[in-house]
């Protein structure tokens, strides 16, 4: 189960509207497959349930509508009058799995919250909803009042409750204790099925989400990118992982749908995934050691069951002062270029001279490099700045006035814009569309970096990411002023999609 849009909105900062939660709960369940999805918990808003009723509906057309649930609290009914409105048909009942949280946080005796729970799952189903119930706090009850669990368990094993799901809702548990804690369940009542949920505190959730599964519960809880409360909920992506390769297990996940969707839910949040989280972080898939380059181009020495094209990625190859000349040629490879071993020698010293200057070296900078190692002349690049203007005046909007050289012929354009950069690009648009009649690459993502210290006059590094033709690549620019570092990593990329077009005279 999927729990994204319930549990992973408890993260701090993070919160879906309407459309993005129905869009989330689309990907989830017709693209990823993900088995079920909670979307929601009762009575936390008027646009909540609306986003609640959005979502019930499409999946009734859809026929998804029991695999759609939602969080529901022992009220004496307010949760369900609120998720039946709604249109929701499972309900998850949040009681307690713990003495502690029993008597500390309610004021009842646990005699007493087993009747309030009895009485509120027979609610439910008198309303024709389906019932799973969360135990709360489950991890610190089995520790510290397993005998409040057993009789939870006890009085409700003949209820109709699906799903009795066990959270370690503090995030305490490891490994070993997760196994055992719920292999007993499992030995002391297999007639009921048992959900596992797993927080990150420690970061053991992936860890503890298999120990689970190894003792013998039927289902699991996950979220995209980790996200949830504090340290976060076990990663859908990692937990699949090992559920697959670790434990030989099934889940009906399409893995090639992972990294899409997790890239999804990123722009959604705005909360940047880590470069090297596993499976869909930025650079799991790049070999940075040139030992590592040569082992892969020798029967795929350095290659485990994690391979990119699983999760609808490729492998890359980094340049820097560890790469060595196995990577350089990985690279040039891959851009169509072939040098002798005296040239490979020498871009290979100057992308560690680069590097060990800390600045960051791509694959789309080698043929720049090559032409400065090889003493190419530069005024060869097929595009080239002759002049540009930019004008910024307080009450108007920025305005922009480029004259560029492509393949020898010089084209003008003035534009405006929503800032100095948009102008410049709205100009340079104009004449690939109307002069050119070419289409012109898409901007994905634009990121910059300034060095610590506040200085003034730091460099900036903006690296921007383009898609064209299907194919994303990025290209970087280093200046004092950022407006110049963008306008450098834009020509950086002209120069490579030029390198596919001919002088078609001016």
């Amino acid at each position: 189960m999927d729990t994204t849009l319930r549990d992973g909105e408890q993260t701090s900062g993070v919160s879906f509207n309407a459309r993005e939660k129905l869009s989330i709960a689309r990907l989830l369940l017709e693209e990823l497959h993900v088995s079920r999805i909670e979307i929601a918990s009762a009575r936390v808003s008027q646009g909540e349930q609306q986003a609640v009723r959005a979502i019930a509906e499409w999946a009734a057309a859809k026929g998804y509508a029991d695999r759609v649930e939602a969080l529901g609290f022992i009220d004496g009914g307010v949760s369900l009058d609120w998720l039946g409105t709604a249109g929701c048909r499972v309900v998850n009942l949040l009681a307690k799995g713990s003495r502690k949280h029993c008597e500390g946080q309610l004021r009842r005796t646990p005699e007493r919250h087993l009747e309030d729970v009895r009485a509120e799952i027979l609610a439910a189903v008198d309303r024709g909803m389906k019932v799973n119930l969360y135990l709360e706090d489950w991890s610190n009850g089995m520790r510290r009042s397993p005998d409040y669990v057993y009789a939870m368990l006890d009085g409700l094993a003949d209820a109709p409750v699906s799903r009795f799901m066990c959270p370690d809702t503090l995030g305490v548990l490891d490994p070993y204790d997760t196994e055992r804690f719920c292999r007993d369940l499992v030995e002391r009542y297999p007639s009921l099925r048992f959900d596992f949920h797993a927080h990150n505190d420690y970061d053991l959730a992936v860890a503890n989400t298999a120990a689970a599964v190894r003792a013998g519960f039927h289902g699991v809880h996950v979220t995209v990118n980790g996200l949830g409360e504090r340290a976060g909920n076990a990663p859908l992506s990692s937990a699949v992982a090992v559920l697959h390769d670790r434990l030989g297990r099934t889940t009906g996940i399409d893995e090639t749908k992972i990294n899409r969707v997790s890239r999804t839910v990123e722009s959604y949040t705005g909360i940047r995934i880590p470069a090297n989280r596993p499976i869909v972080g930025a650079s799991v898939f790049t070999q940075c050691a040139g030992i590592h380059a040569d082992g892969d181009s020798k029967n795929n020495l350095y290659f485990n069951e994690l391979l990119p094209e699983r999760f609808g990625r490729v492998r890359e190859y980094a340049l820097g002062k560890t790469s060595g000349k196995a990577n350089v040629l990985k690279n040039l490879e891959a851009l169509g270029i072939d040098l002798d071993e005296a040239a490979m020698r020498k871009v290979t010293e100057r992308v560690v001279e680069l590097s060990d200057k800390k600045e960051q070296v791509t694959a789309e900078d080698l043929p720049y490099i090559i032409a400065d190692v090889l003493r190419y002349d530069p005024v060869d690049t097929p595009v080239r700045i002759l002049n540009y203007s930019l004008s910024l005046a307080q009450g108007m909007h920025p305005v922009a006035t480029l004259r560029i050289e492509i393949h020898g012929c010089a084209y003008e354009r003035t534009s405006a814009g929503d800032g100095q950069y948009d102008a410049f690009m709205r100009a340079l648009r104009q004449i690939y569309r109307e002069q050119l009649g070419r289409e012109f690459p898409m901007l994905r993502d634009y990121t910059v970096s300034i060095p610590p210290g506040g200085r003034t006059d730091a460099f900036v590094q903006t690296i921007i990411t383009w898609e064209m033709d299907g194919r994303e690549f990025k290209t970087r620019g280093l200046d004092a002023d950022q407006t110049e570092a963008a306008i450098k990593a834009t020509v950086k990329m002209l120069n490579i999609i030029e390198i596919n077009y001919n002088d078609n005279g001016c």
